[in-house]
């Protein structure tokens, strides 16, 4: 770690070094390189020396700072997951980064992680860390021993659907973005790579030059975010052993995480719109003590749906909640759809019909106006065709969306309140928004607009004690 701190800071405070470059530049003095670099090196080296953890009996404890002494307590009761990371350098040297996972938002100061540990001790602090009746478990998954069951395995097919998120685009925007930050921007404007394209369109026209340049931008983006996919999820694997859930994936960065399978309360299909078209679909899990959005819940990248559908099905046991058809939420809810899928294209109309008794309307204009009406139209169509629910004593489903398609299927047993929601314009529609409150995932999962008199209908099915419940005033 004497190596790998320094190196990690250096690569973590690159905008400052930039900057002590830019500076040393700017004055003749390039000792402001050098101070800015050993003072880097020096921090990372001495976090090896004030960095200490311990395991007791109820509790763990991370202890870290020189000047700033900061301890973090976490009740072993209360961790929910151990995940491991290992970048390119602790793999090299058989190190890992340790973190403990309590359901809570913990980053910086307030995350419990310890980089690094040696790898082979891994198995055996997963196992102290995790509940008792856990630790055999866990110890079986990372083994690898026989009885264990592979749900997922990365194929290299997937990488089809990575082009889709639009990653890459928004890592050249990050890119530009701390360029001109680090107070490059003006010497990049003056480099001879702006000269060219200065000269180029100049020769081409200036269309020709920026449709050159959005198509270079769209190629490198798309790049990008293939390389990304193939690096952050290649070699994943998805293993079910007993109760433990064990997800791992990465090549130059290897990611471990270990679930317990016992507060499984579902699942989610993600389907972005793109991604769909495709018959693609991403997995999160529904986990009590796990972030029900981001890498937590991740089980599954964008993958072939038939894939995702099998794994949730086969951690739920519920084929028809999975993948079974739903029912639908009616005329009203359509009408919904429709008309708040075609408000815009109208307003639009509308404003130019009022411009046009003024000024001249050009014709492209009403071209685009009328494209905006199909591809409104088109999405109401989408969004009406998805929405649905279906529910029992054991499974509530609800599906909605067209940009971002979602099905939450979620245990009808870990529901532990319920909400019905009626805007004004629901109450003329006569639909509701019925609310499942539950402790794990996102803690909410909305029914949208459902028929008014079936919500608390709804409610009971899946919650007997709903049912049994009655209305009375204070």
């Amino acid at each position: 770690m004497l190596l790998v701190h320094p190196v990690h800071e250096v690569l973590r405070q690159i905008p400052l070094l930039v900057g002590a470059v830019v500076l040393g530049s700017a004055t003749g003095n390039s000792w402001w390189t050098v101070a800015a670099l050993a003072m880097t090196v020096a921090f990372g080296v001495l976090r090896w020396f004030t960095t200490t953890y311990r395991i007791e009996p109820d509790e763990v404890q991370l202890r870290t700072g020189l000047l700033h002494r900061k301890v973090v307590a976490v009740p072993r009761n209360r961790i929910r997951s151990v995940e491991t990371d290992a970048r390119l350098l602790h793999q090299l040297l058989g190190l890992t980064v340790l973190r403990v996972r309590t359901g809570q938002q913990a980053t910086g100061d307030t995350e419990f992680a310890l980089d690094a540990v040696r790898a082979e001790d891994v198995p055996r602090l997963r196992a102290i860390l995790l509940a008792d009746s856990l630790a055999p478990a866990a110890e079986t998954a990372d083994q690898q021993q026989p009885g264990g069951m592979l749900l997922a395995r990365w194929h290299p097919s997937w990488l089809r659907y990575s082009p889709l998120s639009f990653t890459g685009l928004a890592m050249i925007v990050a890119a530009v973005g701390v360029v001109y930050q680090a107070g490059l921007g003006a010497a990049l404007e003056h480099s001879r790579v702006a000269e060219t394209g200065r000269d180029a369109a100049q020769r081409f026209g200036v269309v020709a030059t920026v449709a050159m340049v959005i198509a270079v931008i769209l190629l490198a983006s798309v790049a990008l975010s293939v390389v990304r996919s193939l690096l952050t999820f290649g070699n994943l694997t998805l293993r079910r052993d007993a109760d433990v859930l064990h997800l791992e994936h990465g090549l130059l960065r290897k990611r471990e995480r270990t679930f317990d399978m016992r507060r499984l309360r579902g699942g989610t299909l993600r389907q972005p719109l793109l991604v769909r078209l495709l018959g693609g679909a991403r997995l999160d899990a529904v986990m009590t003590g796990i972030a029900g959005e981001g890498e937590a819940s991740l089980l599954l990248p964008p993958c072939p749906v038939d894939t995702a559908e099998s794994v949730l099905t086969n951690l739920i046991e519920d084929p028809n909640a999975v993948a079974g058809p739903v029912r639908e939420h009616g005329r009203a809810a359509a009408r919904r759809r429709w008309t708040r899928g075609l408000a815009l294209p109208a307003v639009v109309a509308v404003g130019l019909a009022v411009a046009s008794a003024f000024v001249a309307v050009p014709v492209w204009a009403w071209l685009a106006v009328a494209v905006l009406a199909l591809c409104c139209a088109l999405l109401a169509a989408d969004r009406v065709r998805a929405l649905g629910h279906r529910v029992d004593e054991r499974w509530l489903v609800a599906r909605a969306g067209s940009l971002e398609r979602r099905r939450d299927c979620i245990a009808a047993e870990g529901i532990i309140g319920w909400t019905v929601r009626q805007t004004f314009f629901q109450r003329r529609a006569g639909v509701a928004t019925l609310i499942a409150a539950t402790a794990a995932g996102t803690k909410h999962y909305q029914v949208i607009d459902v028929p008014a008199d079936e919500s608390w209908s709804i409610a009971g099915t899946a919650s007997p004690w709903v049912a049994d419940s009655e209305w009375a005033r204070p």
